[in-house]
């Protein structure tokens, strides 16, 4: 079969991450086209990966297999009522757009358009991402085979049953990223209040959540259970666990994933 063609509408660091990893996967240069309104932005992406790059959103998605739609979601709906209603047959269209529901966006592309909607997020920059993925009807098993290759080229993704899921996931992993990064500062602020250096706090809390991270994917058993071999009877550990338990943590943390959720589909409707 022939390789299909692959264009990105948007070449932010999203899309550039993707276009990276997609290439380390051995995907040839020849069939990945990225667009993008500014002129010096195409022109980098053709100097680091030796891609073709236009600025027509639509002679692009002439020519795609693939549709990937990697644009704010403020421009979305005006990037997909531009794009001409006659498209390739059988394109399959990919949003990575926060709060754009696949109704918003077949009413802007066409009824019947295969949609996958996908909530990356940024250790996706690193080749660590990990996304939720949603296909609409319209998606043939074909299609949902190449959405996850290209979403695994940056990492690893997972499939929901039910596009409202997307919101949990952002308030999982799209956002998650943010929630650990506010830990690890805190645990190095506590550190140099303690009288660490703070780049000694720094390195020591860095290391620690890339160990622990490391520990926990590779593990045989859940993270409770490796909560619990740290926790030594009476320990030092034990004593830190009860502090963030009696100050509600994990109220703290489920009332802060639901607050995210909440914006997320508040978000939909308000660019729907």
């Amino acid at each position: 079969m022939t390789a299909p063609v692959i264009g990105f509408i948007g070449a932010g660091n999203m899309a550039t991450s993707l276009i990276g990893g997609m290439l380390q996967k051995n995907v040839k240069p020849a069939n990945l086209i990225a667009s993008d309104s500014k002129p010096e932005q195409c022109a980098a992406l053709e100097r680091q990966f030796q891609i073709r790059t236009s600025t027509d959103n639509a002679v692009l998605a002439a020519e795609c297999d693939v549709l990937l739609l990697a644009v704010k979601p403020q421009v979305m709906q005006d990037v997909c009522r531009a794009l001409p209603r006659e498209r390739k047959p059988g394109q399959l269209i990919i949003s990575i757009a926060a709060g754009i529901s696949c109704v918003s966006l077949e009413n802007w592309l066409g009824a019947g358009t295969a949609i996958v909607r996908c909530m990356p997020n940024t250790p996706s920059l690193r080749g660590q991402g990990v996304s939720g993925l949603y296909a609409t009807p319209a998606v043939s098993e074909a299609q949902r085979e190449q959405a996850e290759s290209i979403l695994n080229a940056v990492g690893i993704s997972v499939w929901l049953d039910e596009e409202k899921l997307i919101d949990a996931v952002t308030a999982v992993s799209g956002s998650g990223p943010a929630y650990f990064f506010y830990l690890i500062e805190a645990m190095i602020d506590a550190g140099e209040k303690l009288g660490l250096p703070r780049d000694t706090a720094e390195r020591l809390a860095l290391f620690t959540g890339l160990g622990a991270a490391d520990m926990a994917v590779h593990s045989d058993v859940d993270v409770a259970e490796l909560r619990r071999r740290v926790c030594s009877p009476n320990g030092t550990t034990e004593r830190a666990i009860e502090t963030f338990r009696s100050q509600g943590l994990p109220k703290m943390v489920d009332d802060a994933m639901q607050a995210c959720a909440d914006r997320a589909a508040e978000m939909s409707r308000e660019l729907a």
